[in-house]
């Protein structure tokens, strides 16, 4: 049985995601870090591996279980996402002379009468959305193409925050949409994608089911050459009016002269332009070009495709308000985004929240180093180092689910305790965990030993993400944008 899930659908879907960031008891959303081991098929204490790929290429995550709890083993941080670091997007297509841009058409997708082929745009899109029919001028104007001069190159850029219908001297028409703010251009501008928002203005001015657009489907032969005008737009709308030309006897053009309101569907018969005055014309079929609900600019983010919702957060050295949180100390290269975390067995709500485990040893002798394992021979606790801070005797760390980095080698997960000593395989540093209870650097520690600040295996792992690995530095910031598209 034929069917579809409509554009709507996806709209929808992004709504609710926005709006779980504003909603008084809407959901929590932490951007996660971590993977500071090089990516590599690591053996599992099974003898089984898994293939991670390498750091120059990556593999895609798996989406199951297993992703869903290592994501939290190798965790190093996570900050909290709020309403402002949220926009909708579009894929960004910046104008560029010489390109042939598609129009907005209302039916991309639809069999042409008495064929088996769909109606598809110039670049060979056959949905709206798939169409390049809006472009990004230099000035950070958004403008959609409503009639690219029958497939022409467009060689004149648009200009201009006008309402009306902008006409270019390469026989392009825009509609000017939006401008991107200094706050998007900074924060949600990206190579890809952009941020893109209704300008109340546009909107205010836009007309319910006006007709601004007749194309030329058949230019028909035999007419009477001249500008016949007053030919009523047909339909369920009123008040629509055009002209047309016609030129050796084929229709040439077609000027909407009063655009009229309402309109869900019109025509323009060619017994109606031979009536206007171009007696004899046969074969003439034109389009009348419906736009988007409420007229264009209305609703520049359903016009224009904005299922895309773009995260943007950055990580400014280790995070002042909570330091040490974030740390700098090593790289990362996996994302995550994580919904309604626990942080201390309740709704995780801090800005930042660390995700490694520490240790606040005495007596230490020699340097721990980052991504060696550490050991603790009388319990057997195996552990990967992320960060030695020699100042306050701290130890951060992870344990994974693999050999090398966080089980023994007979497969068991132990966790470290007591005062048993702890040593580093690659630097044969070692320090005894202290007996104290105390804060040191915003950490908490109990008889030696502090937990993660986020609770592991909590919440929804939403999104993961294998990137490249990320070098971090106490004065350097990294911006971090995520695009979901639904």
């Amino acid at each position: 049985m034929p069917a579809i899930i409509t554009d709507k659908f996806r709209f929808h879907n992004a709504e609710q995601f926005s709006e779980a960031f504003t909603e008084a008891s809407g959901n929590t959303m932490y951007l996660g870090i971590g993977r500071p081991q090089a990516f590599a098929t690591s053996t599992r204490a099974d003898s089984r591996t898994e293939n991670q790929g390498t750091d120059v290429a990556p593999i895609t995550p798996a989406d199951n279980v297993n992703a869903q709890t290592i994501t939290f083993d190798d965790m190093l941080a996570a900050k909290k996402i709020t309403s402002s670091d949220v926009t909708f997007a579009i894929p960004r297509r910046n104008w560029t002379s010489g390109t042939v841009y598609d129009e907005y058409r209302h039916d991309y997708g639809e069999r042409i009468t008495g064929t088996t082929t769909a109606k598809t745009a110039n670049s060979g899109a056959s949905t709206l959305f798939d169409a390049t029919f809006y472009v990004l001028t230099a000035a950070r104007n958004v403008y959609k193409c409503l009639d690219n001069n029958s497939n022409a190159a467009s060689t004149v850029e648009p200009t201009g925050t006008d309402v009306t219908i902008l006409s270019t001297a390469d026989g392009y028409k825009w509609k000017y949409m939006y401008t991107l703010s200094a706050s998007q251009q900074a924060n949600f501008l990206s190579t890809d994608f952009m941020a893109v928002s209704t300008n109340s203005t546009v909107s205010s001015a836009a007309v319910d089911g006006a007709v601004n657009v007749i194309k030329i489907k058949t230019a028909g032969s035999g007419g009477t050459d001249g500008t016949h005008t007053g030919i009523a737009i047909r339909g369920d709308g009123s008040g629509g009016v055009c002209s047309v030309t016609v030129t050796s006897g084929a229709v040439t053009a077609v000027t909407v002269t009063s655009p009229g309101t309402g309109y869900t569907f019109g025509t323009v018969s060619n017994a109606q332009i031979v009536a206007a005055g171009a007696t004899s014309l046969v074969g003439a079929e034109l389009d009348v070009i419906i736009e988007p609900k409420g007229g264009h600019g209305f609703n520049a983010i359903e016009e224009l495709g904005g299922f895309y919702v773009m995260l943007n957060t950055s990580l400014e050295g280790t995070e002042s308000a909570n330091t040490g949180d974030v740390t700098v100390a090593n790289d990362f290269r996996k994302i995550s985004l994580i919904r309604d975390p626990d942080a201390g067995g309740s709704a995780a709500s801090a800005t930042t929240l660390r995700a490694t485990k520490a240790i606040n040893l005495t007596g230490v002798s020699g340097t721990f180093t980052a991504d060696e394992e550490i050991n603790q021979a009388s319990t057997g606790a195996v552990g990967k180092v992320v960060e030695w801070d020699s100042v306050n005797s701290i130890l951060y760390y992870i344990q994974t689910k693999f050999n090398d980095e966080g089980v023994d080698s007979n497969g068991n997960q132990t966790a470290f305790s007591g005062t048993n000593a702890v040593t580093g395989q690659s630097s044969s540093a070692s320090g005894t965990p202290t007996t104290t209870t105390s804060t040191i650097n915003n950490v908490s520690f109990t008889s030696g030993y502090s937990s993660p600040e986020i609770d592991h295996d909590t919440g929804d792992i939403l999104y993961i993400e294998n990137r490249a690995p990320i070098t971090r530095a106490a004065d350097q910031t990294e911006n971090i944008k995520l695009i979901i598209e639904f």
